[in-house]
């Protein structure tokens, strides 16, 4: 079932198209990457979503309904972690928690939203006194109130240190798991990379690219590299005609080799091998999503 279907989307802001006639859809339970540079209308689209702003032209549907017509009952349904988000200096994080769960007529216990994102010993203190990241736990705790069918993370990595990104990513885990949908944009592509099922890269207003990461590896002919770690390398080698082989790079001990036939791969393990060259270690490097992003957005800027 789809959770989200956009259809046609546009907005203007003057003489500006910054969403240009935008299609996709989500599922249930999906774990969906939503990525750009700065300006690609990403924050716009999910304004959209949140009928915080209102299209120009096009079709929304979450939960199959118009969330400017039935904004109270497609919101009671949704966790929202944005990029800007205000909270209360002089509120405690049990008080935003409390109240989170009364806005969302939730039956919750205000600790166990607090333990499940590290603030049960700060409980009782004042936000203003909390660090960035200690305030963006607090957030996402905020927007994991009421289970929500639907959470929208909005840079969720912002201000976090190593062992919470990896908590975060339990997190989301944990939410797709139970049946949520979970709608993800974020500047750092390897969390993306890491959780997200399908992926969509907007440019210019316009979606450019959308699929899995296998499959954008695929469409946008980003090769996988076959790593040889060998004892030495040798000054002369006949890997390169191999066909299949697009490129091989080679260090003292290592020999990276570029293929776009899965052939090519056992055909240059055993020229190497018939050389005499013995091989240590192998392994394969697929191409990343910063690649991949970087390819579809000409500028080159991370979202």
């Amino acid at each position: 079932m789809a959770v989200l279907e956009l259809q046609n989307l546009t907005k203007q802001f003057g003489g500006t198209t910054v969403v240009d006639n935008i299609n996709l859809h989500v599922e249930q339970g999906e774990v969906f990457g939503f990525l750009g540079p700065n300006g690609a209308g990403k924050s716009t689209t999910i304004n959209m979503l949140l009928d915080f702003v209102r299209p120009t032209s096009g079709d929304i549907a979450v939960f199959g309904q118009n969330p400017t017509l039935s904004s109270r009952a497609v919101r009671e349904r949704i966790g929202v972690l944005p990029e800007g988000y205000n909270l209360y200096d002089r509120l405690s994080a049990r008080k935003h928690i409390t109240l989170a769960i009364e806005m969302k007529r939730s039956n919750e216990n205000p600790d166990e939203i607090l333990q499940r994102v590290g603030l049960t010993a700060n409980a009782e203190q004042p936000v203003g006194n909390f660090s960035k990241g200690m305030q963006q736990r607090l957030a996402l705790g905020m927007a994991l109130v009421g289970r929500p069918d639907l959470l929208i993370l909005d840079e969720p990595t912002s201000g976090l240190d190593p062992n919470w990104v990896h908590q975060l990513r339990e997190i989301i885990r944990d939410e797709a798991d139970r049946g949520a949908t979970i709608f993800f944009s974020s500047h750092v592509l390897e969390q993306v990379e890491a959780v997200c099922d399908r992926i969509a890269i907007m440019q210019s207003g316009e979606i450019v690219a959308l699929d899995s990461l296998e499959g954008l590896r695929e469409t946008t002919g980003q090769n996988p590299t076959l790593v040889l770690s060998v004892e030495s390398v040798p000054k002369t080698h006949t890997i390169d005609t191999i066909e299949g082989v697009e490129d091989v790079m080679a260090t003292d001990d290592t020999f990276h080799i570029v293929y776009s036939d899965s052939r090519a791969k056992a055909a240059a393990i055993s020229t190497i091998e018939e050389a005499g060259i013995t091989i240590t270690d192998i392994g394969v490097k697929e191409a990343s999503l910063e690649q991949i992003f970087t390819k579809h957005t000409l500028n080159g800027e991370t979202a």
